[in-house]
């Protein structure tokens, strides 16, 4: 017998000569591959005879269902009709957003979409949009990074400490958040999100756990940021009982980090093998939520979504502790995440490329631009955009014609007018990258109604 397995070994104990072998030996050496011969397969065979019992194991339940009831690979058609859809603010987004919001319209599991007023083309789904799917999960239609977030914490500090404290507050900002790749805190904060069993149940994420750790509390690069700013709160009857007037606020925004990333590049992968679509719409493949790779991914995302908001929750606690001020007020939103979700009366899975969930009564933070201001927003529960609305004003320009088009003085110019102090940041994200923010707002006035208003005046973003 050879050191390495083979699908001869596999057929020996009795393996049926279908795709289970290419199946086991994957798994085995993905996850396995250390392990002794002998050792794996006396386990295969404990899965070939019961694979029932071994139906949520992660390493062994993806084999056992290819023995129970294999996925059945056939490659995909568009359908010549396009689900129902909506699009807000048509005149201010990009022909090709639009197409590819038709194209995901077409996928043989799409059930309805929506596109919101800030989108702009992005790779699968375009950002903005938002595709209801009948029993499936497009990981390219929550995106790379998973469960991207805005989270806004109210002090009851004036808005004078602003002015008269800056350079303390640039300090705060300096030293005690974290951006980009390789920076970390010196000293490590612990989460209960550390303890869920999906760090232990699925091999992917159990080795991308110290990772996570390390990256706890930190930012992404791009358009990633944490800034101090002024919250005017207009709404007399909002939901925190506070007086109408101008409060101290702290607005990030930021994902689930590498976490994230590697788990919606591993499951791409799969539903890419799995589902088989035409090269130009390659990337909206879905995982059916019945197969062992549909439910990982489900507990995967899930999970990544409260790691990003455990980020969130370590950066606020942070510059609260220094502030030495207690928040009176928290708003915070997912984007790029999927939810099940009631659609005309049918259990569906809305996925939101860069799009807010905007249910009746439901809270959240709309961000404009680095010298624009954000709005705190309340949903009206429009059924027709899919109970969605905006996740900030959208970019006009691409990164790469930013870097043709605006110089570093250009940047200083409009920061200045705007009496905003601006801690790295590169040209690619110049405030003039953005669309209007007001236009935005009133292109979904049917969608959300505004409780308050955030204006950015000392920003941090990755150098």
């Amino acid at each position: 017998m050879g050191k390495k397995l083979s699908g001869r070994d596999l057929i020996k104990l009795g393996f049926p000569k279908n795709n289970s072998i290419n199946i086991t030996l994957g798994q085995i050496n993905r996850y396995q591959k250390r392990r002794k011969k002998e050792q794996i397969l006396q386990d295969a065979k404990q899965v070939l005879q019961n694979p029932e019992a071994y139906k949520n194991d992660g390493v062994w339940g993806k084999i056992a269902e290819s023995l129970l009831d294999p996925v059945v690979v056939t490659r995909q058609k568009l359908n010549s009709v396009r689900a129902p859809f909506q699009i807000y603010g048509e005149n201010e987004i990009d022909e090709q957003a639009k197409y590819q919001l038709y194209d995901a319209l077409k996928l043989p599991v799409a059930v309805a979409g929506a596109l919101m007023p800030d989108a702009h083309t992005g790779y699968g789904l375009p950002i903005g949009g938002v595709l209801a799917t009948r029993n499936a999960v497009i990981p390219y239609g929550v995106g790379v990074d998973i469960g991207c977030r805005m989270c806004l914490t109210i002090y009851p500090i004036k808005t004078s400490y602003l002015k008269g404290k800056s350079h303390q507050l640039q300090n705060m900002l300096s030293e005690h958040t974290k951006f980009g790749m390789y920076e970390t805190h010196k000293v490590k904060h612990d989460h209960e999100v550390f303890s869920r069993e999906e760090f232990k149940t699925i091999p992917l994420v159990k080795k991308l756990k110290d990772k996570a750790y390390k990256q706890l509390g930190t930012s992404g690069g791009g358009n990633h940021f944490v800034e101090f700013g002024e919250v005017a709160i207009t709404d007399p009857n909002n939901e925190w009982g506070l007086k109408e007037g101008n409060y101290l606020g702290i607005l990030s925004h930021s994902g689930s980090r590498g976490l994230g990333a590697n788990i919606a590049k591993h499951y791409t992968y799969m539903a890419t093998k799995q589902c088989p679509l035409p090269k130009h719409v390659q990337q909206l493949a879905w995982l059916d939520l019945n197969t062992h790779d549909g439910q990982e991914y489900w507990l995967a995302m899930n999970l990544a979504g409260d790691y990003a908001q455990a980020c969130h929750d370590d950066i606020h606690a942070r510059l609260g502790k220094l502030l030495g001020s207690k928040p009176v007020a928290k708003i915070e939103n997912h984007h790029n995440f999927a939810w099940k979700q009631q659609v005309n009366g049918e259990e569906c899975i809305v996925h939101r490329k860069g799009a807010t969930p905007a249910a009746k009564g439901e809270l959240g933070i709309i961000p404009g631009s680095m010298t624009a201001p954000g709005y705190i927003v309340r949903g009206k529960g429009n059924t027709e955009s899919l109970l969605s609305a905006s996740h900030g004003a959208g970019r006009v320009h691409s990164r790469r014609k930013c870097k043709e088009k605006f110089t570093r003085s250009d940047i200083k110019k409009s920061l200045a007018d705007n009496g905003v102090t601006l801690i790295g940041g590169g040209i690619d994200e110049a405030p003039m990258a953005y669309k209007n923010i007001e236009t935005v707002m009133n292109n979904q006035r049917e969608l959300v109604e505004i409780v308050g208003k955030f204006t950015p005046k000392i920003v941090r973003m990755d150098k």
